[in-house]
């Protein structure tokens, strides 16, 4: 156990967060989905087994999901060709870096399999990261709409109105201000990271520069 909290500990803690969180949101999305049915006098109380399977938990939930992996694919894609002078987030301004080698000259024994393989599956190996976390966001976005467009419909049969199908709830704002609202939160939380990296430290982080290094020292060389 020594050993694998050792190897495996930032995993284990940030995992246990998430699971942590998100129990705290079903519990407190529960409260507020039945002060809703409340003050809309929908008479019987609804499980919390049934309100784990609503459209008001899965929107909330895809929602902010979509905004992460948008965030985090699209941060690691540009930053294999952009570059922020000073921050340790950036590759150097000049020059290659290990990252940058051609894996078809750097193979070894121990390489990963589809580096021997190479051909197609190479090439989708050498953007597995970006493809797996755009691909999560396109699911994440697609749960956003489905569970959205079920939450949205409720509303509209509440008040009178004919229900949507996830298609015609594409077209409406309030998906979009959903999306957008959480898309820029995370795009301001990368900028704010590139540029107080470049002048700030945290002293045993890798996303850190060494805390003597200058402050446009870009990397972490």
């Amino acid at each position: 156990m020594r050993r694998i909290w050792r190897e495996y500990s930032l995993s284990i803690v940030t995992g246990l967060v998430f699971l942590v969180i998100l129990a705290g949101q079903a519990v407190t999305g529960y409260n507020v989905s039945e002060e809703d049915r409340q003050d809309h006098g929908q008479g019987e109380r609804e499980s919390f087994v049934e309100y784990l399977g609503s459209g008001h938990f899965w929107e909330a939930t895809f929602e902010n999901f979509e905004s992460e992996f948008l965030q985090m694919g699209s941060f690691v894609w540009l930053t294999t060709f952009l570059r922020q002078k000073g921050s340790p987030e950036s590759k150097k301004l000049d020059g290659k870096e290990d990252v940058d080698a051609d894996p078809r000259t750097e193979a070894k024994p121990d390489s990963p399999w589809p580096v021997h393989r190479g051909g197609l599956i190479l090439k989708l190996y050498e953007n597995s990261v970006t493809l797996a976390l755009l691909l999560l966001f396109l699911l994440s976005f697609t749960g956003h709409v489905i569970a959205g467009a079920a939450e949205y419909s409720k509303e509209q049969m509440q008040h009178g109105s004919p229900p949507v199908s996830a298609v015609e709830y594409l077209g409406t704002s309030q998906l979009w201000f959903q999306s957008l609202q959480n898309w820029q939160s995370e795009y301001m939380s990368v900028f704010a990271l590139v540029v107080l990296s470049v002048f700030l430290r945290q002293r045993g982080s890798p996303e850190s520069k060494p805390v003597a290094h200058p402050h446009f020292e870009t990397g972490h060389a």
